[in-house]
């Protein structure tokens, strides 16, 4: 049996592994492919290693070496980064299972350099979710961005260059230009970058005294993959990669890296205390509520599907956030089952538009009148997916709005209730209305049929649904979502440790 202090680096250094045979196997695709879900597989069971040992108590970990004094490159492995290992590598598995139908039914080209920059992009997330100390998470957090800009410009036209641009302009800018001026503003207050119990700025109060807020703000802004606005551009436009690469960005790596590292630097850095007490954390909270509100008013008037679930995706992980700005043990619970609520949800939702267009290369909202009929299960799917996004039992993504409202009575913060109902009632606007036409609307008279209609599909008498592999794992991940509203309470027993065991 594996320990869980050595399944820590057999996790990083496992994809990198993959990438290696996928490379080697380029001219077999079946080979590489499997490669790919071997690779996927072995991730997932070492996550659950880690996962089970945090559960009984342990913290495994290791020093990998010590750059500086003080600065070592170290791992460790506590409830919400053991959270965050299994959310990404069971997923990433679901999305190579996906990719492989989507791929080869659009007949995409670089495959391999495709399945390659995704195993380098695990290595990263799994760097992330078990970083010590905000050095190491900023150096795979880096990594990160740099192994999926080759996923979101993997079309490689004049549209994906410019959408990678955006990407990686944004994404660095904010790293290198606010995220590493506060690591090393905390460094230089506290002597330590090491992720604390109770939060490393605890013991030094008096020091950071009035800059707690400005501090504050380099790291909401500097971790520009948690999309708070106005650092956000970067994520509808990264819309331009594939679907596979979408639902990664989205459900299991690169915006879930963003508010997972959120709430890291606000529990095991600044300390929920410590906001509370200075009140630094006030106007963040109210930047994090406006992003919710303005980034679901303008998804609600995108036409195109994913660019209408991208900027979904910036309302609801702004919920993540909100949660750790309003400084209370509920508000973090909240923002950590958004975490793995939102995952299985949105995952479902992209999963689904990928569905629709190897299906019928359908794309805009407009076009989906009446293909519920022929596509019942994708949109079923998408029907649960929409449903746990919005916050509706018995789906998974009720709880974690339910503990965001605890959050906001603690706090004192009637009108934070009163826009997450308001979040709410917009996410039934924008998202249920897509299944609900597409079941109960017919087609337009004189719709013009979109460019290549009819691509690679499976029939069942008058339906046409995607390919298997293509339509099995949204529905996984929908059913996924479903039973996790009825597993809530492990879930809440095991974060507890984040708030302090209450």
């Amino acid at each position: 049996m594996i320990s869980p202090a050595f399944a820590i680096p057999l996790s990083l250094a496992l994809p990198i592994v993959g990438c290696f045979a996928i490379w080697l196997l380029d001219k077999n695709p079946n080979l590489r492919e499997a490669a790919t879900l071997i690779t996927g597989a072995l991730l997932f069971l070492l996550a659950l290693i880690v996962f089970g040992a945090v559960g009984s108590g342990a913290q495994p970990g290791f020093i990998l070496f010590e750059v500086i004094d003080g600065l070592p490159i170290s791992f460790k492995a506590e409830p919400l980064g053991a959270m965050f290992g299994v959310i990404a590598s069971g997923l990433w598995l679901v999305d190579s299972v996906y990719s492989i139908g989507y791929m080869r039914g659009n007949n995409e080209k670089h495959q391999t350099r495709f399945y390659m920059s995704f195993a380098v992009a695990i290595s990263a997330a799994m760097g992330v979710a078990y970083a010590a100390n905000l050095f190491t998470l900023f150096i795979f957090y880096e990594v990160l961005t740099l192994s999926t800009f080759p996923l979101v410009t993997h079309k490689g036209d004049e549209k994906a260059a410019k959408g990678g641009r955006i990407y990686l302009g944004v994404l660095m800018a904010t790293s290198i230009g606010l995220l590493l001026p506060a690591i090393v503003w905390t460094y230089a207050i506290t002597g330590t970058t090491e992720f604390t119990d109770g939060g490393i700025m605890a013991a030094h109060s008096e020091a950071v005294g009035p800059i707690a807020g400005v501090l504050l703000g380099l790291y909401a802004f500097g971790i520009g993959k948690a999309a708070l606005m106005p650092v956000h551009p970067w994520l509808p436009n990264a819309m331009v990669a594939p679907t596979p690469v979408s639902a990664f960005l989205h459900a299991v790596a690169v915006v879930k890296a963003g508010v997972f590292s959120i709430l890291k630097v606000a529990v095991y850095v600044f300390g929920i205390d410590f906001l509370r007490d200075t009140g630094a954390s006030i106007p963040f909270m109210w930047i994090a509520a406006g992003s919710i509100l303005l980034a679901s008013a303008i998804a609600m008037h995108k036409d195109n599907l994913k660019a209408r679930l991208a900027y979904s995706t910036v309302s609801q992980l702004s919920y993540v956030t909100l949660g750790a700005m309003l400084a209370t043990s509920m508000g973090v619970m909240g923002g950590a089952m958004q975490i793995a609520a939102h995952a299985l949800g949105k995952m479902t939702l992209f999963m689904c538009a990928g569905a629709i267009y190897t299906a019928h290369h359908k794309t805009l909202v407009s076009e989906m009148r009446g293909l519920g009929r022929v596509m019942p299960f994708t949109f079923g799917a998408f029907f649960l997916g929409a449903m746990s996004i919005i916050g509706l039992p018995p789906m998974a993504g009720s709880w974690p709005k339910f503990f965001l409202m605890l959050g906001a009575a603690d706090a004192g913060q009637l009108a934070i209730i009163a826009v997450l109902m308001i979040s709410s009632i917009l996410n039934v606007i924008y998202l249920l209305s897509i299944p609900v036409q597409a079941f109960y609307m017919n087609p337009a008279v004189g719709d013009a049929k979109p460019q290549g209609a009819g691509g690679a599909s499976i029939q069942w008498g008058a339906l046409k649904e995607a390919p298997i592999l293509t339509l099995a794992p949204p529905l996984f991940t929908a059913m996924g979502a479903f039973l996790l509203f009825f597993f809530a309470d492990p879930l809440y027993n095991y974060l507890s440790p984040l708030i302090g065991g209450q």
